[in-house]
């Protein structure tokens, strides 16, 4: 038992620690866990025997479940606004195109039959929403809104979408159900039943949080348990359980809940928690001198996957909504697979069906090579692509006062002072805050100096404020150190020269040279920029007009484009 503990606990520990390489090298961190499990495996260096698919498919569920439920929490409720179509088509259309491609070349690849075929592609046709939301996580990724907005839905809600289409065809394929129109309405059902379930748990997890007198600490593990409970009911009642608990998630992180913050704390711990569990456990259980049996095959199918499978479905399923070329590279570029295929491919393995060992093995050698090329390339695609928009400045660290009773989210903020501040030797009362901003005081070498007693700010100070949610933006750039970088970074992606949202295109070839053609010079900026998309426009979106560039830099509360940059072209 002590052995058992201190391997686990050694596992762990050198999996943490090894987030430190990520950072430093860029790799990505679910690869780093991956290949630690696997050199403790059989065939590794510790030689740990671990073949239990039942057990695998257990913790594997349990862990996903967790980080879906995170992942839908984190997801702001208006970019369901901005992509929730274009999201839907990918996550239903771009997974059964992505099947059907993957299908047809495994068929051929591994020589199987076309439902063989295509129970593999089903295994491996949904991005993983562990490795997207990691990824972008720890390389710090600020993608333009349209972008990040679909790929972080399309990855939360395509999983049920490939669970459902690989039950169902282990279903067939063990000869437990024929390929007729009962297997439809099966599919039809797992998601309808997990949609409602899903909503239905989610308003009443907040009904419930709202009248419960239970004390801070409770709240999060309630979040955690309510969530398996969503999930395994749901499942019973023959409907989808991983759809059931994304869109409790999203439901409960979009309700302005007093306990939120602090369960969010605690999931962000228990998400990456999760993410190593599972990512050990599957290295564990794979035998790397199995993976090379398929080797080729498999390094030929996820080729196909990466540079055809992917683009193809995203290609056919954004069609209707008219994204621009950069974006569709892009999203197509981050068709990242994860723990999800590696987990589902454990289901035909369980079920006994033929060629279950080259299911799990091709889908884990599929995996390791799309963290390798897509995992590793994403931050360099997205800057080749321009598609990384500046950061706004924050503060350094937050935490939300829930636990008072305020018409406002209040938060004590606090914001470090570096060397190249704009707030050294300056005081309180020079600064342009808002007068419902409070200021607490300093922490100066570890000592808290109260607002009275501080003169001046210095370098290494952390100023101290109790401010609303609604000022934090306004309050981070004058306080901010990276204010003025990211001024700068703002000043070289958007231009040198910001503009009204509403002056007129006459008004604007009054100082710039403009070929107007057939375009009508009484147009505001708003407008034509508007037009031209035919779309919802959000921040980072570009266009050119004659020499100059056009590019959204802030929009209201009803999406109207207040300010434009602008730059020659």
């Amino acid at each position: 038992m002590n052995l058992s503990i201190l391997i686990a606990g050694a596992l762990f520990s050198l999996s943490i620690i090894a987030t430190l390489i990520s950072a430093r090298f860029g790799a990505p961190l679910l690869l780093i866990f991956l290949v630690i499990g696997m050199l403790a495996g059989e065939d590794g260096l510790l030689g740990i025997v671990f073949s239990s698919p039942d057990t695998a498919l257990l913790i594997g569920s349990v862990a996903l479940v967790i980080i879906l439920f995170d992942g839908g929490m984190r997801t702001p409720p208006d970019r369901f606004k901005v992509v929730l179509a274009p999201a839907a088509a990918l996550a239903t259309v771009g997974v059964l195109i992505t099947c059907a491609v993957l299908g047809i070349a495994a068929t051929w690849l591994f020589n199987l039959t076309f439902l063989e075929g295509l129970l593999l592609g089903a295994i491996l046709s949904s991005t993983d929403a562990a490795a997207v939301f990691s990824i972008f996580q720890s390389a710090g990724l600020n993608i333009k809104e349209r972008v990040a907005s679909t790929l972080e839905i399309e990855s939360g809600s395509n999983d049920p979408m490939a669970v459902m289409l690989t039950f169902t065809l282990v279903s067939v394929v063990a000869g437990d159900a024929n390929p007729d129109w009962r297997l439809a309405i099966s599919f039809f059902q797992q998601a309808v039943i997990g949609a409602l379930a899903g909503y239905l748990g989610g308003k009443t997890f907040i009904w419930m949080c709202r009248r419960l007198a239970l004390g801070a600490a409770f709240f999060p593990l309630f979040a955690v348990s309510y969530a398996l409970l969503i999930f395994a009911f749901t499942n019973l009642l023959g409907g989808s359980g991983f759809l059931a608990v994304y869109l409790a998630g999203v439901l409960i992180g979009s309700a302005r809940l007093a306990q939120l913050q602090s369960i969010l704390r605690m999931h962000d711990g228990l998400a990456w928690l999760s993410q190593i569990v599972m990512f050990l456990m599957l290295g564990l259980l794979v035998a790397p001198a199995k993976l090379f049996q398929y080797a080729i095959p498999a390094l030929l199918l996820a080729l196909v996957m990466i540079f055809l499978a992917r683009p193809l479905a995203v290609i056919l399923s954004l069609v209707p909504f008219r994204f621009p070329v950069h974006d569709q590279i892009f999203i197509s570029w981050v068709g990242l697979r994860g723990a999800v295929p590696i987990i589902l491919a454990l289901i035909p393995w369980l079920a006994g069906v033929p060629n279950h060992d080259l299911y799990f093995n091709v889908a884990f050698f599929v995996v390791i090579v799309s963290l390798l090329i897509q995992g590793w390339s994403i931050a360099p695609v997205a800057r080749w692509l321009k598609l990384q928009v500046p950061k706004s400045p924050g503060p350094d660290h937050v935490m939300a006062l829930e636990a008072v009773p305020s018409h406002d989210i209040l938060q004590l903020l606090a914001y470090k002072v570096d060397a190249s501040s704009s707030v050294i030797d300056a005081d309180w009362q020079q600064l342009p805050v808002p007068d419902t901003v409070l200021f607490l005081g300093v922490i100066r070498q570890g000592e808290w100096l109260q607002s009275a007693n501080c003169a001046l700010f210095k370098a290494e100070d952390t100023l101290m404020v109790l401010a609303k949610a609604a000022d934090s933006a306004h309050l981070s750039e004058v306080l901010s150190s990276y204010a003025a970088a990211a001024a700068l970074n703002r000043q070289d992606f958007f231009g040198e020269f910001v503009l009204n949202g509403q002056i007129l295109l006459s008004e604007l070839a009054a100082f710039y040279t403009i070929e107007f053609g057939e375009l009508n010079p009484q147009q505001s900026l708003s407008e034509y920029i508007t037009e031209r998309f035919h779309r919802r426009v959000v921040v980072g979106d570009s266009l050119q007009l004659d020499q100059l560039v056009l590019t959204v830099r802030q929009l209201n509360d009803k999406d109207e484009i207040l300010q434009v940059g602008i730059k020659a072209a």
